[in-house]
């Protein structure tokens, strides 16, 4: 950030000549958004906490995103505040205390069929309703003064984050950090050496967590799980082999699963009830009544303090809501015990390590390539990811080259991990593409040489 001699602090985005206008931290109100794009710490769950006590809404965004999406994302959120230096975090620790109640949700960016990640807004809450979402999180997971939680995955995740604050405001810790207060990026070793020192209670991790955890645990050894009330995964689905090992190696009863997206959470499943009807991911949590529309697609039916819209897109909001109940296009079924199963997710979302990432945003970016003609972005299942980022290309590109762009202009989650270049790319008679086919394999009268 730099001071301007004539008016207000100003924060250039990137090298853009765009300049967003933002207030002192003693300036904030309830209602503005404070956009975190600097890397876990305590200090940023002591900053998320402080402000939502305050009905002040942070926004946590990867900090690895680059500078051409900055520029392409940032504008459409209408940031109050963007937070860009680990040093700028400490003028937002307003203080908070076990017990208060945070009166918002943080607003987390979720992607559309646009291409532009859009915010995931419910707004400042009334006093009601914050205690009602507060209440449930507690009851549901049963946060407690005693928890010590291990922090996982990235903190400006969703669910990662939600752990970890509702354990503080329970009166719990949170470990996961270095000597430094930082948490570092995913490292079995550092992780088996929290659960060792601090025999943590509760974690959350997506499926790739857990395979990368036990892969290091076979060559250095298991450490003591016995502390662990909650082990809960989501976020991608979990292998069978993976699931089975984790509910044998932690206590009884202590393995939940859930499903659910940026926008809302759907269901909970114990281990006893996916041993007795696997596959499932469970039945509706509390508060939530789900139904599968005749195109197969879920919808949810949510309280009041649950409701959402997508920030500044009353269209994309309208598509998603009927009356009380929203989807995410996530397709399945539900059977007569109210079971959920998952047929597969959006034809346009890959969930790569958890990772939500939507093929139109990355094709929207590689197409912008001199020489790129087409591109079209697919899936395909990896043993460590769940699924791996792929792309077709058609036009004259240099693969190196194109590659060292992607890591310019997209963050790690996005970029894809093999790449083809082809002839053409198989259309449907109406000219859809058609994703499925290259993700069964990219046809070799299309491919290259």
């Amino acid at each position: 950030m730099e001071e301007s001699r004539t008016g207000p602090r100003i924060l250039t985005i990137g090298h853009d000549v765009t300049m967003v206008p933002v207030k002192e931290p003693e300036e904030l109100a309830p209602g503005d958004r404070v956009g975190l794009l600097v890397p876990g710490s305590r200090i940023y769950l002591d900053v998320v906490l402080s402000l939502l006590v305050r009905g002040i809404i942070p926004v946590p965004m990867d900090p690895h995103m680059t500078e051409a999406e900055r520029r392409r994302i940032l504008p459409g959120l209408d940031l109050t505040l963007i937070v860009d230096d680990p040093d700028l975090l400490e003028p937002l620790d307003f203080g908070w205390s076990p017990g208060d109640l945070p009166l918002g949700r943080p607003m987390h960016l979720t992607s559309g069929t646009t291409g532009t990640p859009k915010g995931v807004w419910s707004d400042v809450l009334s006093r009601h309703d914050a205690q009602e979402l507060l209440s449930e999180e507690a009851e549901l997971w049963g946060f407690n003064h005693a928890d010590r939680h291990l922090l996982v995955g990235p903190v400006h995740h969703s669910a990662p984050l939600r752990f970890a604050s509702y354990t503080l405001l329970a009166g719990g810790q949170v470990v996961g950090f270095d000597n430094s207060g930082r948490q570092p990026s995913f490292d079995p070793a550092f992780l088996t050496q929290q659960i060792n020192d601090h025999h943590p209670t509760s974690l959350f991790g997506a499926p790739t967590h857990i395979q990368r955890l036990f892969r290091y645990w076979e060559t250095h050894g298991q450490p003591d799980l016995s502390s662990f009330r909650l082990v809960a995964h989501a976020g991608a689905p979990c292998p069978e082999s993976t699931k089975r090992r984790l509910i044998d190696a932690c206590p009884p009863g202590s393995v939940w699963e859930f499903y659910g997206s940026t926008e809302g959470q759907f269901t909970t499943c114990s281990s006893k009830a996916w041993e007795q009807h696997p596959g499932t991911v469970g039945r509706a949590r509390p508060g939530r009544k789900l139904r599968v529309d005749e195109q197969g697609q879920f919808w949810c039916a949510t309280p009041e303090h649950a409701r959402f819209t997508y920030f500044n897109d009353p269209e994309k909001t309208a598509a998603a809501w009927a009356e009380n109940e929203f989807t995410v296009g996530d397709l399945g079924r539900i059977d007569a015990d109210g079971f959920v199963y998952l047929d597969g997710r959006r034809d346009d979302l890959i969930i790569s390590g958890g990772v939500n990432v939507y093929p139109t945003e990355v094709e929207q970016v590689l197409g912008q390539y001199p020489g790129v003609v087409e591109v079209a972005v697919f899936a395909q299942a990896d043993d460590e990811w769940g699924q791996r980022v792929c792309v077709a290309l058609v036009g004259e590109v240099n693969l190196n080259e194109i590659k060292a762009y992607a890591r310019s202009n997209l963050t790690p989650a996005k970029r894809p991990k093999t790449w083809h270049l082809v002839n053409a790319l198989p259309r449907t008679p109406s000219g859809k593409i058609q994703r499925q086919v290259l993700a069964d394999g990219v046809p070799e009268i299309q491919q290259r040489h």
